[in-house]
């Protein structure tokens, strides 16, 4: 199975991040536009096997990924703070 591990860390910091912009409301809409807008702007973290798995997951763990990732879904939230999708 193909997996792009990175998103699974993407959603985890919006998780852990989503009250830190005082101007950004959390809704499923929200949520799924900032996790996007995040992971168009950080590198893909594909793996098939297990231990790619592992060796990724231990990689992405590391203090300077995860404030990678951080610094790019605090972006993405205020980005969808200010331009807020219209539902269809």
């Amino acid at each position: 199975m193909i997996m792009n591990l990175m998103e699974r860390h993407a959603a985890d910091a919006y998780d852990r991040l989503k009250g830190a912009i005082k101007e950004f409301t959390d809704s499923p809409q929200h949520r799924e536009d900032a996790i996007v807008y995040a992971l168009n702007r950080l590198p893909p973290k594909y793996v098939v096997t297990n231990e790619g798995k592992v060796f990724t997951e231990v990689l992405l763990d590391g203090d300077q990924h995860r404030a990678a990732i951080d610094v790019q879904v605090l972006e993405a939230m205020r980005h969808v703070a200010r331009r807020p999708r219209v539902p269809a």
